[in-house]
């Protein structure tokens, strides 16, 4: 478990996923987005697991997207179509839990952090906290269908586009005032919060919470269309390869929009 930065502890019907990185701000390996898969795939089958709680280590962090050195192995669009059907999978799996499930969100949630939140039912973070998907400023790719379709319900269509077209990062406060974060509470205080959020869903109707969960989940993969040919394009891009190496190696990309 400690190698691959993800830890599951199970107490009392609450389990408990940490990303455990902060070194990197929780930024997740592919080990840690299979440990994280496997770790779903046996909640999904836990009978005695009533909610999930996720929270990121170090209270700098939930998860600062994909670590993107990984993406210098890319070779062109057909990578890029591979990961976002990776990551499309273990979102789903995580969106698709039987039982209700809990964000804790201190500092950054990024790219693959905002898709990991956004798949959680309930989110509740520290003042200060960002949310974002800046890779319109950073990588020059792009999300795929399920996980645009996630930010445009969770957010409403006009601050989705502030998100992936103008790169802009949202506050805890905006984001509770829109409705993605049920509540903002202090560093000293969220862990108090999520375990008061987790044993209140805990006692409520097990079986009501699962069928209206998975209603939600239908209305939203309803007639998603597929966009593997935007995907490619934007992964096959050169910006894409200049952006990843401009990100390693810390300097701004130059944007040469082919």
């Amino acid at each position: 478990m400690s190698e691959t930065h993800v830890h599951l502890v199970i107490d009392k019907g609450i389990a408990r996923v940490t990303f455990d990185r902060p070194e990197a701000r929780n930024a997740m390996t592919w080990q840690m987005y299979e440990r994280l898969h496997s770790i779903c795939e046996r909640l999904r089958e836990d009978p005695t697991v009533r909610v999930a709680c996720f929270r990121g280590a170090g209270g700098q962090a939930f998860v600062a997207g994909t670590d993107i050195a990984q993406f210098q192995s890319f070779t062109g669009g057909e990578s890029g179509i591979a990961y976002e059907r990776g990551i499309d999978a273990g979102v789903a799996l995580l969106e698709s839990l039987p039982f209700p499930t809990v964000a804790v969100v201190e500092g950054w949630a990024v790219g693959g952090g905002l898709a990991i939140a956004t798949a959680c039912d309930f989110r509740i973070a520290t003042p200060g906290t960002k949310f974002g998907a800046p890779i319109a400023r950073t990588l020059g790719n792009c999300l795929s269908m399920a996980n645009i379709a996630r930010l445009v319900a969770a957010f409403g269509r006009p601050r989705a586009e502030r998100l992936l077209l103008l790169a802009e990062m949202v506050t805890a406060e905006e984001a509770q005032a829109c409705g993605y974060v049920l509540k903002v509470a202090p560093a000293e205080a969220i862990t108090d919060e999520a375990q008061q959020l987790c044993e209140r869903l805990a006692a409520l109707a097990p079986v009501t919470q699962r069928v209206s969960k998975e209603a939600l989940n239908r209305l939203l993969r309803h007639g998603l269309p597929d966009i593997e040919d935007l995907i490619r394009t934007s992964y096959g891009s050169e910006d894409f390869h200049e952006g990843v190496q401009a990100f390693v190696a810390k300097r701004a990309p130059v944007w040469k929009g082919r």
